[in-house]
């Protein structure tokens, strides 16, 4: 229900997901008589949707610790509990991100181990699977040397279940490759990282750069979710960007216009590749259980992408996979 689209596009994207794929069943969290009428209109979603009646919703603007204290009767409390007693294997929402994450850590503890949990997100790159798994990109705007080491292992855990990359290559978000470079704690996060390496069984390429993100140096980009969430909307206001002028290039003349309809196809690919809701979906990473965090803005489109990657997800059983990594770190030494 909190999604800026509203409801409609929530459910329009459920009857996307639900005619590519029929072994989904949906869970729908907000007042019944509203969702009700939206999905009967979606022969695609016929007795495949139960409906659980909440009231109140998780609006935008409300502040996490108020939602914490005062979000029982809303759809997203409704949503994460089902996930909590077992009722549904992922949660998705397009909902307040700050609000989604406290409520997830309330209902659904994080997992032994983890300090801070992360959002990971598939970003589009050069790599042979297509994507680099980036985290954090907005969990928590700190993290210190543990939690990166931690954030490392989660997302190593994402790319070899999620991508199939048997050992994938891990880099450390700095500003420049030498390792004199960086603050304090990207200094002792670096020597954490590849001291666990061979443990657990990924490659360490040192730091990288912002250039390598959507590179093919590395498959897992590990950062703090401040710079994370940076990277992230920059890179989706480059794409908007691309697609806009080439859009007035292609206008611009009668020439360039019959320009555009040769290479139709070619640009339609293009299309597809910097879409980003073709990619939707960050995975909340150090939870006991799968919440993926949609666009706020997503559509239809959007929404059945975060469906689809909640769905292989609960597939590949990967959070139970993803406690028995962390479960094999080291516990972090307490301070003071």
């Amino acid at each position: 229900m909190g999604g800026d689209k509203g409801p409609a596009a929530i459910v329009a994207g459920c009857a996307s997901s639900a005619q590519k794929n029929p072994d989904i069943g949906f869970i729908l969290h907000g007042p019944e008589a509203e969702l009700k009428e939206l999905v009967a209109r979606r022969r695609a979603l016929e007795g495949r949707v139960d409906i659980r009646d909440a009231a109140d919703v998780v609006s935008m603007d409300d502040k996490p610790s108020q939602v914490v204290r005062n979000g029982k009767g809303t759809s997203m409390w409704s949503a994460i509990e089902a996930v909590r007693d077992g009722t549904a294997t992922v949660a998705v929402s397009c909902g307040n991100t700050g609000a989604l994450m406290a409520m997830s850590m309330i209902r659904l503890r994080k997992l032994p181990g983890v300090n801070r949990p992360a959002i990971a997100v598939l970003y589009p790159s050069s790599n042979p699977q297509g994507f680099n798994v980036m985290l954090d990109v907005g969990a928590d705007v700190k993290a210190d040397a543990d939690d990166l080491l931690r954030y490392a292992l989660m997302g190593m855990s994402y790319a070899r279940n999620g991508l199939d990359l048997r050992r994938p290559r891990v880099g450390l978000l700095n500003v420049g490759t030498e390792e004199h470079k960086g603050n304090t704690e990207l200094k002792e996060a670096y020597e954490l990282i590849r001291d666990q390496r061979e443990t657990a069984g990924f490659e360490f390429v040192g730091f990288v750069e912002g250039g390598d993100i959507s590179g093919d140096l590395c498959d897992v980009i590990v950062t703090d979710g401040f710079t994370g969430n940076v990277a992230i909307k920059t890179g989706e206001g480059t794409a908007s960007l691309i697609g806009d002028r080439l859009r007035e290039a292609f206008k611009f003349s009668p020439l360039s216009r019959l320009a555009s309809l040769l290479a139709y196809t070619s640009l339609r690919r293009l299309q597809k590749k910097i879409d980003p809701r073709r990619v939707n979906g960050g995975v909340f990473l150090g939870l006991n259980g799968t919440v993926v965090k949609s666009h706020g803005a997503a559509d239809a489109t959007g929404v059945s992408a975060a469906i689809k990657l909640a769905a292989q997800l609960a597939d590949i059983k990967f959070t139970d996979k993803l406690a028995a990594h962390v479960a094999a770190l080291p516990a972090e030494e307490p301070t003071g």
